[in-house]
């Protein structure tokens, strides 16, 4: 075991409180676990002249992004469109990210592995030392999202490249390209910035561990860095030693999930966290041509996800019991929703299945119906903002109608306004 010290930077917090905080965290350490080495038991399945030559995108349905690709200049998309590019361009503005870039060293000693904490832990006030940490349901801490610590830079290059590589497909503009590459080898591949394959100390709580499995739903975003690479790899801006680079670190990722300690916790929760973990796992066999094992957990969703998150009324009981309830029932409906359309590429019926007792994705989605059109006020606790959650709910069932060619779930998602929201999931 390792002893470490950490150093928490909490900028632009002044309050005595957090100064507080800050000498508490400066002051104690906490013993790590010994990361684990793994070693793939995969052949890569990889030709990049196949990818090319016979264009798709994992998780999204490609012949719909160019369907709207020729329509860009049309009352519906346009605004989305310089929405887009004005993300784009912002992007092109920033640096690049890596994690080597934080002044935290994680309890391995190896800044290239990824580290964070709880967002809602805060150090115990009736503590000297704050330790261990205690929980607060749905309060962020401001010191696990500022300083020294990984979230924020991956979130910023998570978006960035999700901008940018969007930016290329409708706009065939190789700065963007070139950009979104830069992006990617900074930080998967090249020696000196790259990320370990591993989130053996995600949302770690001090004083109690180095790392949980719940960390694991920090990287949901990934799905949104393969269609990057894909975007990349169909236009040919990408070279062959890059892309299997790429999906070497995807390789080696997926075996970590599917056999570290962490990786079989996240496995087993019983919210949105198994959901969450299936999306991520699905959508990166998918990517690496393993359909075969896709499907056989796309079809495990139904008895181990829907089947217990689920009630027969649509309610969803795990998130209900949150203190932003609306927020995490809308959240974990999205993931599910996502499940369903990765179903759909692989002929696997997630949006058509109901349990015996009558669960079902779409039963969920009728359970919350009644709020989303203001029938129904919100009788459950949502401590941040009401307004925010019935706008992210309503734009689920744009995308859902979308996805599912559902005419009521678009009208009650889009309130019969013809401008795309999104150019991803639009409503015909």
């Amino acid at each position: 075991m390792i002893f470490f010290t950490i150093t928490i930077l909490p900028m632009g917090i002044n309050t005595s409180k957090f100064k507080a905080i800050y000498l508490w965290c400066l002051l104690f350490g906490i013993y790590a676990a010994e990361a684990q080495q793994t070693t793939p038991s995969h052949k890569l399945d990889y030709n990049l002249e196949t990818n090319t030559k016979n264009p798709k995108l994992t998780v999204l349905d490609y012949n719909s992004l160019l369907e709207v690709k020729a329509k860009l200049h049309t009352s519906q998309f346009y605004k989305a469109y310089e929405n887009l590019l004005t993300k784009a361009n912002n992007a092109l503005t920033e640096g690049v990210f890596s994690v080597t870039q934080k002044t935290q060293v994680p309890p391995s000693g190896d800044k290239h592995d990824y580290i964070t904490y709880g967002p809602y832990w805060w150090p115990d006030p009736n503590k000297p030392d704050g330790l261990p940490w205690i929980r607060r349901d749905g309060e962020i801490n401001p010191l696990t999202r500022k300083g020294n610590i990984d979230f924020e830079v991956k979130d910023a290059m998570f978006n960035n490249t999700t901008a940018l590589s969007l930016a290329y497909f409708f706009s065939d503009k190789k700065e963007y390209a070139n950009k979104t590459l830069e992006l990617l080898k900074v930080w998967f591949l090249n020696e000196d910035t790259k990320m370990n394959p591993n989130l053996n100390f995600a949302q770690g709580i001090p004083g109690k561990n180095t790392g949980r499995g719940i960390g694991i739903i920090e990287f949901a975003g990934i799905t949104n860095i393969i269609t990057a690479i894909e975007i990349l790899e169909i236009n040919n801006i990408m070279d062959a030693k890059t892309s299997k680079g790429l999906r070497t670190w995807f390789t080696d990722y997926i075996h970590w999930l599917q056999t570290s300690k962490n990786g079989v916790f996240e496995k087993n929760t019983k919210n949105n966290h198994a959901v969450y973990y299936d999306m991520q796992v699905v959508s990166i066999l998918m990517f690496l041509n393993r359909n075969e094992e896709a499907k056989k957990i796309l079809e495990e969703v139904k008895t181990k996800r829907v089947a217990t998150q689920i009630a027969p009324d649509g309610k969803q009981p795990h998130e209900l019991a949150r203190t932003k309830a609306l927020s995490y029932s809308t959240m974990n409906l999205k993931g599910f929703t996502q499940l369903a359309f990765l179903g759909k590429k692989l002929e696997v019926d997630l949006w058509g299945y109901e349990e015996k007792n009558g669960a079902s994705i779409v039963k969920a989605y009728e359970f919350l119906k009644p709020f989303a059109i203001g029938e129904k006020e919100w009788e459950y606790p949502q401590i941040t903002s009401l307004d925010k959650a019935k706008k992210s709910l309503k734009q689920l069932f744009a995308k859902a109608g979308a996805q599912f060619n559902n005419k009521e779930y678009c009208k009650i998602g889009t309130n019969g306004n013809t401008k795309a929201t999104s150019l991803l999931f639009y409503c015909n």
